[in-house]
This record gives structure tokens, C-alpha cells and sequence, in this order.
């Protein structure tokens, strides 16, 4: 029987406790990813489909948590639409092709499920593997994101370049949107047709836009996607950096889970939201530095300010930070999983 914990959750119904999963559980922080790392680039890690299992199933076999998310990068569909992508330890992903001119756009695929072929079969060889114990989550880039990356080049701490396409050449802006967002719905299809259980949206820059701009040239584009999902049964969770902001508007995406960061008050931002729509978070990742018993404090905290609520799924504001020990996230997730309401 599967632990359907997450499931229940994500779809508003009464769990004995919250769900656990953590964004980048299968990460920098954990001894034995560095250990598949060095054996190997980042893509080939995401691209052969083993490798990419073994990744997925290091937080099942030594944390215990609720779900999976598959081992894979926002970027690989921006790679697939024509992007030259490399990632360099130390830099972080870049695109060697920025687009910034028509052309550039114009020059981007959007038939690409068959470059993406390998995350279904990385998606099969978890499944096998897991044989149905915990659910599957997949995931991909939001549009403004992925966008964000392929205009800049890389990562940014401004976004200048972007937000000059977005405020000079709006028309421009959308085409590129226009097509991110149909391949984001097909790369997401072709994850749920390969058999995950979940699929979550990342919006890793959302913060970075005004109200009007987050309005027009973000959540239009979630909407699109998550409206030509096949999302009978499939859970579609959504979550942006800013989302302590944007929730009420994120949650007229029709998503079933919004996922806040840390700056919310979790249960005030429940109650601003549709009742059909539960929540994840929102621990601040910092904590996990801290002493065992402040860790202990702070999740009892917030399950305590949660408690009597359907649909809440536990998980951190953000990723896990790669210098986080990990014992210390070891120690939360038992911590969790020993509460009861």
C-alpha cells in the first residue's frame, strides 16, 4: 500500500499528521550525492535515467521522507527549445545562446518531448524502484523563470536584461512566454504520462516582479499550463519565491497546493485562500543550521499554529542550502514523523 500522506494532503483531505518532503532533498547537502557528483557532470546526471534514480531514492533510503521528486533541473526544456546549456561548479547554470532579439526567439523549438525522453525513463526506473511505497513528484520551470535564465544567460541578481524585454519589447516578451508555456505543458503531460503522482511548478524568481508584471507575464503563463494538464488524480502544486505575496493571485491558476515561503504566517495565508487549496511549507531553511531542540521548537511551532486544518504539507520555504548538516535534516524529518494531531 503506498503511504498516500502527500496525496490526501495535497487534495485538502484529513492526514494523522502533515506529509514531509523537502525542495532539494536529493542534494548538496548529503555525502553520498558527492559521491554520485564526482563521478559525474550535472547533466549527465539528469540525463541517464539510473543515475538520475539513484539521486531520486537517496532521501527514500536515508531520510524516510513522504514523496520523491525526481532528479532532474528547471532548465533541461530550455535546453531541449534550442538553449546551449552548461553548468559550471562554483557559477551555476549558463546559456552560451542568450535570447534577446526576435530571431533568437523565433529560432526556439517547441516540439521537444522527444529530447526529453530520457526523464520518462528516468520517471520509470524510479517507479520500479520506489514499487509503489511513497508518490512521485515532477516538476518543472515556470515560464517567467526559465525565461529569465535564457535572456540573461545564466543566473542573475537584477534581471535587468529581462525586465528590459519585458518593459521595452512586451510583444516580444509573450511570443518567448508563449512558447515556454507549450512546452512546459507538454514536458509536464509527458512526466504524468510516464507516472508520477504529483507534479509541482517553479517560479524560482517570481519575487523579482512587480505586482502588474508578476500579473501579466507570469501567472497567465501558470494558468496556461496548469489548465492543459492532465491532471486527473495528479496533484498540481505551485510555488514561486514571493508567493507570501502573490498566494491569493497564484491560487487563480486553479493549482491544488500552493507552496509559501517563509515569510507568511502559514495558517493567515490558509484562510486567504480557497478552501479547496492547501498549503506547503514554510519552515525558514535557516533553522535547519540551528541546535536539535530549537529544530524541535520550531516545527512543533508550526504545527501547532496549523493544527485543525486540512491540507498542509510540511516543507521548507525553499531548497535546503548545501552546507546544511545532515543529520540536522534527519533529525526534522523524525521529528515530523513522530508528531501526531
Amino acid at each position: 500500500m503506498m503511504n498516500n500522506l502527500l496525496l490526501d494532503a495535497a487534495f485538502s483531505k484529513p492526514t494523522p499528521r502533515p506529509p514531509v518532503w523537502m525542495m532539494r532533498q536529493a542534494g548538496r547537502f548529503m555525502p553520498q550525492y558527492w559521491e554520485i557528483k564526482n563521478k559525474y557532470s550535472f547533466l549527465e546526471m539528469c540525463k541517464t535515467p539510473e543515475i538520475a534514480a539513484d539521486v531520486t531514492m537517496l532521501p527514500v533510503d536515508l531520510l524516510d521522507v513522504d514523496a520523491a521528486i525526481l532528479f532532474s533541473d528547471i532548465l533541461v526544456t530550455a535546453e531541449a527549445m534550442g538553449g546551449d546549456l552548461s553548468f559550471t561548479q562554483g557559477v551555476g547554470p549558463r546559456f552560451a545562446n542568450p535570447v534577446r532579439t526576435a530571431a533568437d526567439v523565433d529560432n526556439l523549438e517547441t516540439e521537444v518531448s522527444g529530447k526529453l525522453q530520457y526523464v520518462a525513463d528516468a520517471i520509470k526506473v524510479i517507479q520500479q524502484r520506489l514499487n509503489g511505497k511513497i508518490p512521485l513528484i515532477g516538476f518543472a520551470g515556470a515560464p517567467f523563470t526559465v525565461m529569465s535564465y535564457l535572456v540573461e544567460g545564466g543566473s542573475s541578481k537584477d534581471f535587468k536584461l529581462t525586465k528590459l524585454m519585458l518593459h521595452n519589447q512586451p510583444e516580444l516578451a509573450h511570443r518567448l512566454l508563449a512558447k515556454i508555456a507549450a512546452v512546459t505543458a507538454d514536458y509536464l503531460n509527458l512526466q504524468i504520462a510516464a507516472g508520477v503522482n504529483s507534479v509541482q511548478i517553479f517560479d524560482s524568481w517570481a519575487q523579482a516582479l512587480s505586482w502588474a508584471d508578476y500579473t501579466e507575464f507570469s501567472h497567465r503563463y501558470i494558468a496556461e499550463i496548469i489548465g492543459n494538464l492532465n491532471r486527473k488524480d495528479i496533484p498540481v502544486i505551485s510555488f514561486c519565491k514571493g508567493s507570501s505575496v502573490f498566494a491569493p493571485l497564484m491560487a487563480e491558476a486553479n493549482p491544488d497546493v500552493i507552496s509559501i515561503d517563509w515569510n507568511a504566517d502559514l495558517l493567515d495565508m490558509k484562510k486567504k485562500l480557497p478552501k479547496t487549496v492547501a498549503v506547503q511549507g514554510n519552515l525558514d531553511p535557516h533553522i535547519l543550521y540551528a541546535e536539535k531542540s530549537v529544530i524541535k521548537q520550531r516545527i512543533h511551532q508550526l504545527f501547532e499554529r496549523m493544527r485543525g486544518e486540512n491540507g498542509f504539507i510540511f516543507n521548507l520555504g525553499h531548497g535546503i542550502m548545501p552546507d546544511i548538516p545532515f543529520e540536522n535534516v534527519k533529525y526534522a524529518v523524525e521529528v515530523i514523523k513522530e508528531f501526531r494531531y
